[in-house]
């Protein structure tokens, strides 16, 4: 048609030999590079090309500073042969000079590799799968304790790097010589777009300038861009194009501006995006396999359920709860026992296995709660509604009932989908109140004194079985209403209920880990928590015997007997601070496979098997878990994936790294808030305690906001203080002041907002007084594994 006569069509290629063809035939042909220059009207799209070249455009006439990378073809036959190690490169945090890699395989004597220098490291980036090449033992070094961040002032100053390298070399003590090794190759890049800001380049009118990531562990990235001076102060994404041999730095290209540093928004969006927290909107086609409103219950429903409508089953949740997963109820029945229920939602019956939802759902694995947002694992109309066991509505739910006698002992277990009407939706504080109340004895109030005095029967056996009660301060903002900045601050206090609600929750998950592994002892999807080594409760030791007290740690049994003892009568606070100490000793709980795994064993529960099942509106694995006990039971068919364990251990590695970034994400949320809490108050003097002692400082922990830090005895351009640490006890002299791991101190804190990008609290040693007071504190917030206000999560 005479249409179509008018369309002008352009053909892109970054293909030489395609495009000359295309010319060839009076085709109108550009490379993507030569077409996008064209568009003069939309100048800034040039700076989003990227570099194309296999190692990204070498700098001309740069000098070579780096060793060749060898071919892949190569590297294969090196890591058959054992000449090179194949692993997992993570760059540190401190020190940008010093990577480890994490060897794959079974090469258990050489689980780590340290890598130090500028050469050796070889244009490795966090998360790359790297080979390795082992060096001669005489080039063994020790992990350093040096401090070096990359100020990146003058990208061309190798010598000056040198230098930094030799000061990684001195001074190390024989025994902490560990493998040690070069970058040989890159097996596969595991780049990302990352979060940043712009170091803009001091020369006028330049377009080469610096990039800055938020992490610490990624070096800074050379980009081109025109748009300098809009970018600058703003926090902006970049993806890396590739690193030439002759550049100090990777290469990569502007991606999308994020907004202004410091704004509350656009740092929200920088924490989801850097711990990789999925939190687009549900596409449509998620959306789609969603039940058609209004919703109810149908007979087809009803299939293989009970009903359960008639008991009295209520929820008790924390305040403004809306995605209530679980409920309960207790009753007497005609033998003289007691019938005791947990109801969970059935998320299962409303996500089927393979469609777009779920596949959405798996991927995102655990709904994530920050201070003032919660991203979703499920949409909505099911997490807060449909799912939701919220009171004076039916709602599906999955039962796990027992009969119990009144010594909370279980004559009999069953497990059976259900429909529910919760009839009460409870805090735990309105529920506290009707347990106490001297005039209340309507049934939701007798069903929880009974379920009250139940837990508190399984609570006292769980513990005498050597289960663990650990501590961490637990920080809730107060926001204003209109502004939603924070305004106060508080730790959480727990309540009796909140013990109680999660007694029955422990009950139920292991009730079904049992049902589960005994049907499918090959794919049962569980939850283990390991024991940590002797070594890690050193500190903790070391620190109880400096107060004169004995801290066993055999066995969990022997660790949790001592804690109790622990106890300073003119130091009430002592004990609660030994268990946070504890709490960093431990190791992380993780999900796993029964066929893939023969340690099941829960050390911080003291039980043997172990679950999730109580949670599914915000937990996948929980999915997974009521799934499999529907096979088990008759109430639902199973699919292939479902007895798949080599697809289920895929899963729980994927569901494992999900909950650790929600939890770091959770952490960074709380910091970000208490800086923005102590930006408007000035300096504050509060109360701290030591928790740990450094070679050259302390760190603190402030009880009244959960809050961390490190004071440091040494200052840049300062005299330094005479320093004299003591391992063993372990304490630190300033001058002629020891300091003790749980001295009571006091400190000023205040928020330093020097590097927009790295903002921390700073604080300052009041008490005791230190002669040459040049003592600062620095609570970092980039370096957030540590950070206090997470739990760890059974």
């Amino acid at each position: 048609t005479e249409l179509d006569n008018n369309i002008q069509v352009i053909f892109l290629t970054n293909d030489r030999t395609n495009k000359e063809k295309a010319v060839e035939e009076g085709i109108t042909a550009y490379t993507c590079e030569e077409y996008i220059k064209s568009l003069t009207a939309n100048p800034e799209l040039v700076d989003r090309l990227a570099c194309v070249t296999d190692e990204g455009k070498e700098i001309e006439g740069g000098k070579i500073i780096f060793p060749e990378h060898i071919p892949l073809s190569k590297l294969q036959q090196g890591i058959k042969s054992g000449i090179y190690l194949q692993g997992t490169y993570r760059a540190s945090r401190e020190n940008y000079l010093e990577a480890t890699v994490w060897v794959h395989g079974d090469a258990e004597e050489n689980k780590e590799i340290i890598v130090q220098g500028l050469k050796n490291l070889n244009r490795a980036i966090h998360e790359d799968i790297v080979a390795v090449e082992l060096l001669a033992k005489d080039e063994w070094v020790a992990p350093s304790s040096v401090v070096l961040q990359d100020d990146g002032h003058n990208e061309e100053d190798i010598e000056n790097e040198e230098e930094k390298e030799n000061i990684l070399k001195t001074s190390v003590d024989k025994d902490m010589l560990r493998p040690t090794g070069r970058v040989v190759g890159i097996i596969k890049r595991n780049w990302r777009p990352y979060c940043g800001m712009l170091s803009k380049s001091q020369i006028k009118e330049a377009r080469r300038h610096l990039f800055t990531p938020a992490d610490r562990r990624i070096p800074r990235i050379r980009i081109e861009t025109r748009q300098a001076d809009t970018l600058e102060g703003q926090r902006i994404i970049v993806a890396i194009d590739g690193w030439p041999r002759n550049s100090r730095y990777p290469n990569g290209h502007f991606v999308k501006n994020l907004g202004s540093a410091g704004d509350k928004e656009t740092e929200t969006e920088v924490l989801l995006l850097e711990h990789d927290v999925p939190h687009q909107a549900f596409s449509q086609a998620v959306l789609s396999f969603l039940p058609k409103m209004p919703w109810s219950i149908t007979e087809e429903d009803m299939k293989h359920r009970e009903d359960l409508r008639h008991l009295n089953v209520c929820s008790v949740d924390p305040p403004g709860c809306t995605d209530i997963d679980d409920a309960l109820h207790c009753r007497e029945i005609g033998n003289g026992n007691l019938e005791v229920g947990v109801h969970i939602a059935d998320v299962s019956h409303f996500i089927r296995p393979g469609n777009a939802l779920d596949e959405e759902s798996v991927n995102r694995g655990t709904t994530v709660y920050l201070c003032e947002k919660r991203i979703d694992m499920v949409p909505e109309l099911l997490s807060s509604n449909l799912c939701s066991l919220r009171s004076n509505v039916d709602r599906l739910a999955f039962s796990c009932i027992w009969e119990m006698n009144h010594k909370a002992e279980i004559l009999k277990t069953r497990f059976t989908k259900s429909v529910i009407n919760s009839k009460a939706s409870l805090t735990y504080a309105e529920a506290q109140m009707r347990i106490d109340s001297a005039s209340m004895n309507d049934e939701i109030t007798t069903s929880l004194r009974g379920l009250n005095k139940l837990a508190k029967i399984l609570k006292k056996r769980r513990i005498d079985n050597g289960a663990l009660t650990l501590a961490s301060p637990e920080v809730r903002f107060h926001m204003d209403s209109e502004t939603h900045d924070p305004i106060d601050l508080q730790t959480k206090e727990l309540k009796e209920t909140n013990s109680m609600v999660e007694e029955f929750m422990l009950l139920a998950n292991i009730s079904v880990a049992q049902k589960i592994y005994d049907e499918f002892p090959e794919f049962a999807l569980l939850r283990k928590h390991p024991a940590p080594p002797p070594s890690n409760y050193d500190i903790l030791v070391k620190a109880a015997k400096s107060k004169n007290l004995e801290i066993k740690t055999d066995s969990a049994k022997a660790l949790a007997e001592s804690l109790d003892k622990a106890e300073s009568p003119t130091f009430p606070y002592l004990n609660t601070l030994l268990r946070i100490l504890t709490t960093r000793c431990m190791m992380q709980a993780v999900y796993f496979c029964s066929g893939m795994d023969n340690d099941f064993h829960h050390y911080g529960l003291a039980s043997p098997i172990y679950t999730h099942f109580t949670s599914p509106i915000r937990r996948y694995a929980d999915i997974i878990v009521h799934r499999l006990l529907a096979v088990a039971i008759g109430a639902d068919s199973t699919y292939p994936e479902l007895t798949d364990k080599h697809k289920l251990a895929e899963m729980c590695k994927n569901l494992n790294y999900r909950h650790k970034m929600a939890q770091y994400a959770q952490r960074a949320s709380v910091a970000f808030h208490t800086q923005l809490f102590f930006k408007t108050k000035g300096v504050v003097n509060e109360d701290a305690y030591i928790l740990f002692v450094r070679k050259n400082a302390i760190v603190v922990l402030i009880p009244k906001y959960g809050l961390e830090g490190t004071v440091f005895f040494e200052e840049k351009d300062k005299p330094t203080p005479k320093l004299e640490y003591n391992s063993e006890v372990p304490s630190l002299t300033v001058e002629d002041t020891t300091l003790h791991v749980f001295d009571k101190v006091k400190v000023n804190i205040m928020l330093d907002d020097s590097n927009i990008q790295h903002q921390k609290m700073r604080m300052v040693l009041v008490e005791p007084k230190v002669r040459h007071q040049i003592v600062r504190t620095i609570l970092s917030f980039s370096n957030l594994k540590k950070s206090l206000c997470g739990k760890i999560e059974i």
